[in-house]
């Protein structure tokens, strides 16, 4: 837990529902679905609630990956990090030995700091500001060792309104930019997408006689994304589809 309060315009710690703008009014319902430790001084700017993946879900994430990547890859960058969701999960998952978190954005970088440091695992966390494609090129080309999860902006909230949403429309980065741009660096790449993502677009990325794995990740026995995993993941006998519980 920490005391500190936001000290610069666009950062907030809404404390009541009054305080809420009126259009991100559901979320205060949401907020310890999405931070269990919400009421401990969590940070956020707006536009966060908008792609800030809910804690149950990153705490998943963080289990599979760990869990069914080659036991050597101990090193994850999070090229997308937001305000901190998934960074932080990786953190406090003992598989990891160093997490790199980059962020181009100063104030929702300042949140994800400051929410590492509620979680206890700041330390942990290695914050890169830039752009990530540019940070990955210059420090992390020819490192044999590292995973890429990549939470991508998915362009607004137009996706939710195609039965399947089209990859290669996404904005501002589609599937291709993603893909081939972290497939240089890894071979073990995980997406965080839509869970209307066009699966046949999905699979066609993948490398040579390989398959890509597809899990969704569900809240209330909702669906609320999916990840793609590129690579050598071995998730067993495991179904693809994977439910992360609710706990508020």
């Amino acid at each position: 837990m920490t005391d500190e309060e936001p000290d610069e315009q666009g950062i907030y710690h809404w404390g009541d529902i009054s305080q809420f703008p009126e259009h991100l009014k559901k979320y205060w319902h949401q907020r310890f679905r999405i931070w269990q430790c919400y009421n401990q001084g969590i940070w956020m700017t707006e536009d966060a609630w908008f792609g800030v993946t809910p804690e149950p879900i990153a705490n998943k994430i963080a289990v599979h990956i760990a869990e069914s990547a080659p036991k050597e890859k101990t090193v994850i960058i999070d090229a997308f990090a937001g305000v901190g969701g998934n960074a932080i999960a990786f953190a406090r998952n003992e598989h990891f030995d160093q997490v790199f978190a980059i962020e181009k954005d100063p104030k929702t970088m300042k949140c994800a700091k400051h929410n590492a440091k509620v979680y206890g695992v700041d330390k942990k966390i290695v914050w890169c500001a830039g752009d990530c494609f540019d940070i990955i090129k210059r420090r992390f080309s020819g490192n044999t060792n590292i995973i890429i999860f990549a939470s991508p902006p998915w362009g607004g909230t137009e996706y939710s309104h195609d039965d399947v949403f089209d990859l290669s429309k996404m904005e501002p980065y589609n599937l291709e930019k993603l893909y081939t741009s972290f497939s240089k660096y890894s071979k073990h790449v995980v997406l965080y997408l839509p869970r209307t993502s066009d699966l046949n677009q999905l699979a066609r990325y993948a490398p040579g006689d390989k398959k890509v794995e597809i899990a969704h990740y569900c809240i209330m026995g909702a669906s609320k994304a999916l990840c793609a995993y590129y690579g050598d993941f071995d998730f067993g006998s495991e179904n693809e589809e994977a439910a992360a519980e609710d706990r508020e």
